[in-house]
């Protein structure tokens, strides 16, 4: 029987309570929202017998550990307090602040109780330390398990990247970031990608009329626009089609070209109902994804979506173009096909039917878990 001890930062609390107030009596509340990806592995795992545990590691060392106290997680480019303070705070090291030496305290605590057989850290590390990872591994002998969707070029912290040849096995999204982390040192990685779909979550949803006037407009987009030089691409895609009928859903901060067409927030199954109303899915990847194979891409394949995805690589390796999705390459291009495919609604649907059926069969967060384990052997 495989123990997994996840590590990873709560972004969403919100949402985690309201699934846990939801679990049917019986059965184990979740241990991640649904707004998160590892919800899905969690549910994948179990079904296979797997015991998990979680260690958030954004909980305050001290005091009471209630997820209620975090906030949720908004990206904005204004300054903020909070910005100035974790600047500040950045500028020292790590090792030096004792509320971060507490929760690797507490993560030391947590894995030599339960004796994980693998440490499943998460990306976007700020706080546990290499010496509390290389301490874990000693006392529990576990395998380590790093996932991330992001470069470590662009966004890893020093601890991370101090911390690569302690990971057996990188998941990665793109298969650039991949090869970035063994450079860095790591034993092996994988580019599945990480994220993937669940069949009894991501499913295309019957709107109601209400909903269906709320919802509609020429392309839908749902995603992160802010920071603008980490999205930019994505920016320069929407704002060329400012013209069509545009709605944006996102729960961070908007650029303020962008702001008029922003329509609320989209997480979860909320995020599935605008995914699903959409006439076109606009799905430009973020700039640090040179090789592509964002969450979206197959989010929306598995409602019935119709995508026109910029054109990268690993869109060819998991999708066919022309077949399951449409890929533009210039701004020219894309406005080009939204007009076209918005006069063609026969081929959207087509795509659209087509896509749905290639994650179910190739693209399942099971079918997932059974690459991790055969790479684990």
């Amino acid at each position: 029987m495989t123990r997994i001890l996840f590590v990873a930062s709560l972004h969403h609390p919100q949402e985690l309570l309201k699934d846990i107030a939801n679990t049917p009596v019986g059965t184990l509340p979740p241990l991640f929202p649904s707004s998160m990806a590892l919800h899905f592995w969690e549910k994948a795992m179990r079904r296979q017998g797997y015991v998990l545990e979680v260690f958030w590691r954004n909980l305050p060392g001290f005091g009471s550990p209630d997820i209620a106290r975090l906030q949720a997680h908004k990206h904005s480019e204004r300054l903020t307090p909070g910005k100035i303070v974790n600047a500040a705070l950045r500028r020292l090291p790590t090792q030096m602040n004792p509320d971060y030496r507490r929760r690797n305290e507490k993560l030391v605590q947590k894995a030599r109780e339960f004796q994980p057989d693998i440490l499943w850290l998460m990306g976007d590390n700020t706080i546990i330390y290499p010496e509390t990872l290389m301490t874990i591994q000693r006392q529990t002998g576990c395998k380590m398990v790093y996932a991330s969707g992001t470069s470590p070029i662009v966004f890893s912290h020093s601890i991370e990247r101090q911390a690569a040849r302690l990971y057996d096995l990188v998941l990665v999204n793109d298969y650039y970031h991949g090869i970035q982390w063994l450079e860095l040192g790591a034993k092996k990685m994988a580019c599945l990608p990480f994220v993937a779909i669940d069949p009894e979550f991501h499913q295309p949803q019957v709107l109601t009329p209400d909903e269906k006037t709320r919802y509609q407009c020429d392309v839908s987009f749902v995603g992160t626009l802010v920071p603008r030089q980490l999205y930019s691409e994505r920016v320069v895609a929407l704002e060329a089609l400012r013209d069509f009928q545009l709605g944006i859903w996102s729960v961070h901060d908007m650029p303020d070209t962008l702001r008029p067409f922003w329509r609320g927030d989209a997480l979860g199954a909320s995020m599935l109902r605008v995914l699903s109303g959409a006439t076109i899915c606009l799905n430009p990847h973020g700039d640090f994804m040179r090789y592509g194979g964002n969450m979206r891409l197959f989010e929306a394949a598995a409602v019935g979506a119709f995508q026109i995805v910029d054109n990268r690589p690993g869109v060819h390796e998991w999708f066919i173009p022309g077949e399951h999705l449409v890929v533009y390459d210039d701004l020219a291009e894309l406005r080009d096909k939204v007009a076209y495919f918005l006069a063609h609604p026969t081929e959207r649907q087509q795509m659209a039917d087509a896509a749905r059926q290639h994650v179910l069969q190739h693209h399942t967060y099971t079918v997932r878990l059974e690459q991790v384990k055969e790479l684990l052997k």
